[in-house]
This record gives structure tokens, C-alpha cells and sequence, in this order.
């Protein structure tokens, strides 16, 4: 089915607090074998990760990473899609990371930007996700800038409106994915199809919390479909750590009156499979 441009998705979620939850492929890196990987290295294939993460957390949705797929051919897709569904599971949404900066000055660039994003809004029609997350690199040649950003990523939306499959912005490089800076451009673009991805902690872990949580706020307000819970960060210097007040977070969610997913995160140091756990309580205490 082809959907206009102007119009809006319309996703069906759950209400149940369980339900509500997906588990991130990112976190498992160490044990989920990436693209680069050969065969036999004993690690798990992306396919085989919603029936783990059912088995350990009876969870049934997910939200896999880029990194962790072997092909975006359409045979590949669709096996890993017809996997999930055998697990009973569901795809929620995927975490896409490119190299190519939507508002870089050199045109080129902003139009392998655009071209990487839409590729994988195809290959999120093929797994049978509503949507992905496409980062914002740092240019070389520039400063974050909200029109080049705005212009190319209204292509984007654009495109991912006629495939029913919604684009959303993460805030997760400080450099070029402040908060501030994506809500300013997801109202310039002015789509439905355009969302915010709030993250707990990744604007905590770079700036001081009034700023962070003023943040954190905002993307709310610019949410739809998913979100990332983490209890703690490490700031790129190391030095740093923040850690986030989980009440106070879920709260701004509840004020905009956010319906969409959580998907756990757990970005620390230790056992991802306990910190996971540890995330899933805590969401359901939060949102009970």
C-alpha cells in the first residue's frame, strides 16, 4: 500500500507495560556476530536474537542494529523477518548508523546521506519494522546546520512516508545531535513521518543535567514510536559517568503523553544480560 506524502502514520500500541518493551540488539555486541564477521565464529546471528531475548527475557520485541546485519538483500530480510515472527516476536523499530553527514556543505555527500537512509527505510519494509532511527554524523566541512539538515532529511521523510515506515532522530552524538538542534529540525521539516527518539542518558553524559533534562523534554514532545532507556552513561572522555533519574524521565513521557515503545539500552560497564534485566524491572515499576 502507498501512503501519500502528507499523510500520518497510524501504529497500534500495546497498552500492557510488557508489551511496551523491546530489548536493542547493541548492547549484545560482544556476542552478536557483525557484519564483518565470518561465519563459525560461534557468535549469534541477528535471526536467531528475538527467540534469545524471549527465552531470557520474556520480551517478544526488538530493536536491532545496523552493525548486525549480514546483508540488506531482500532474501536476507525477509528470513530474518519470517525468524522474529517465529519467535512470536516483532521488529519495533532499527538503529541505523551511516558515515555521511545530511548537512555537509559538499552536495555529494549530502546525497549519500539521503540515498543510505532510504535504503534502509526499504530494508525496513522487507523485516517489517514501522520505522528506524538514521544518525547525524558530524560533517567535515561544517557546522551542524538546520536547513541542510532539514532539506535532506525532508527527502528522507518524504520517502519514508510513501513506504509507511517513520524516520526518527536520536540524540545521541553531542556534537551533531543535540537535542535542541533535532527538534529545530524536525519542526522545520514539519512531517509526521519526521520523530524525535529521546534517550535517556546519551545527552546527560555530555552536558550538565538542567540542559540535559531540558533536552530530554523536548524530544519528547517530538516523539512517536520508540525511545531508549539506559540507567547510566559513560561520557566520551571517560571520566564522566551519568547516571539518570529513571522516575523523572519516564514522568516527562507520561506528560506528553508518549504511547510508543522503550527499548533497553543498557550502555555500561558489566553484564549487558543483567543490566538488561535490571532496566526491564525498573521500566515496569516506572510505568505501572
Amino acid at each position: 500500500m502507498v501512503f501519500a506524502a502528507d499523510s500520518a502514520p497510524h501504529l497500534h500500541f500495546p497498552t500492557a507495560v510488557r508489551d511496551r518493551i523491546a530489548i536493542a540488539s547493541y548492547p549484545f555486541r560482544e556476542f552478536l556476530a557483525g557484519h564483518d564477521d565470518k561465519p563459525g565464529t560461534g557468535k549469534m546471528e541477528l535471526k536467531e536474537f528475538a527467540a534469545h531475548v524471549s527465552a531470557k527475557f520474556n520480551i517478544k520485541k526488538i530493536e536491532p542494529w545496523s552493525a548486525h546485519f549480514r546483508s540488506l538483500e531482500k532474501p536476507y530480510l525477509e528470513g530474518l523477518h519470517a525468524a522474529v515472527a517465529q519467535a512470536g516476536g516483532a521488529i519495533v523499530n532499527v538503529a541505523v548508523d551511516g558515515e555521511h553527514s545530511p548537512y555537509a556543505t559538499d552536495v555529494a555527500l549530502r546525497e549519500q546521506a539521503i540515498a543510505f537512509s532510504k535504503r534502509w527505510i526499504d530494508a525496513a519494509v522487507h523485516m517489517g519494522s514501522p520505522s528506524l532511527r538514521t544518525n547525524i554524523p558530524p560533517a567535515k566541512d561544517a557546522k551542524p546546520d538546520v536547513d541542510r539538515t532539514a532539506e535532506s532529511l525532508r527527502r528522507v521523510a518524504e520517502y519514508g512516508a510513501t513506504k509507511n515506515v517513520v524516520v526518527n532522530l536520536e540524540n545521541d552524538n553531542p556534537a551533531s545531535e543535540d537535542p535542541f538542534f533535532l527538534v529545530k529540525v524536525i519542526e522545520k521539516v514539519n512531517s509526521p513521518w519526521l520523530r524525535a527518539l529521546p534517550d535517556f542518558a546519551n545527552t546527560l553524559a555530555a552536558y550538565d543535567e538542567d540542559y540535559a533534562y531540558k533536552g530530554i523534554d523536548a524530544m519528547f514532545g517530538k516523539a512517536y514510536n520508540i525511545s531508549h532507556v539506559k540507567e547510566a552513561e559513560v561520557g566520551d572522555g571517560k571520566d564522566k559517568i551519568a547516571h539518570v533519574d529513571l522516575p523523572r524521565t519516564f514522568a516527562m513521557a507520561k506528560r506528553h503523553e508518549y504511547k510508543g515503545y522503550f527499548s533497553m539500552e543498557w550502555d555500561s560497564p558489566g553484564d549487558p544480560y543483567a543490566g538488561t534485566l535490571g532496566l526491564i524491572e525498573k521500566t515496569l515499576k516506572n510505568l505501572s
